[in-house]
């Protein structure tokens, strides 16, 4: 039997995002590059579902790759992410989803740097921060590890 999960009552989750939040990972939205929240963030911690907290990207992968939105060489994991092909706008692209929630997030590309040469674009509306300093309190100590060295 499948459990209902908090973000499967559309009405809710409504409630419970901005109407930009909504938009992006409900309806395949995108926001402005270079006008929004995490395009120039540099501060160490990792990036989560807005939806469902998953935890997705980190900043040490994070880079500046000048499209104006925050850019990542990879997630923290594959097994979160679903990638699934988007010919919309007739582009031929690879769409990025969080496999929780299954919230777009964004689209990634084969024009980023080493190691992976990826680069997910990723949607700062998909995406809740938080501070390498606030791992264990908000429930992600798991990830404290990552920055021990910096």
């Amino acid at each position: 039997m499948n459990e209902k999960k908090p973000w499967d009552d559309k009405e809710e989750l409504k409630k419970r995002l901005t109407k930009l939040q909504y938009e992006v990972t409900q309806n395949q939205g995108t926001e402005l590059s270079f006008d929004n929240e995490y395009w120039n963030h540099n501060h160490a911690g990792i990036y989560v579902d807005i939806v469902s907290g998953e935890p997705l990207f980190s900043s040490m992968d994070k880079y500046q790759s000048s499209c104006g939105w925050p850019s990542f060489t990879k997630p923290l994991s594959e097994d979160r992410i679903i990638k699934r092909t988007d010919d919309s706008y007739g582009m031929n692209r690879i769409e990025v989803r969080s496999k929780e929630a299954e919230s777009h997030l964004g689209h990634v590309f084969n024009d980023g740097p080493t190691p992976t040469g990826l680069r997910y674009c990723i949607n700062s509306a998909a995406l809740r921060f938080i501070a390498k300093e606030d791992l264990v309190k908000e429930g992600y100590g798991e990830y404290v590890d990552l920055f021990k060295a910096h």
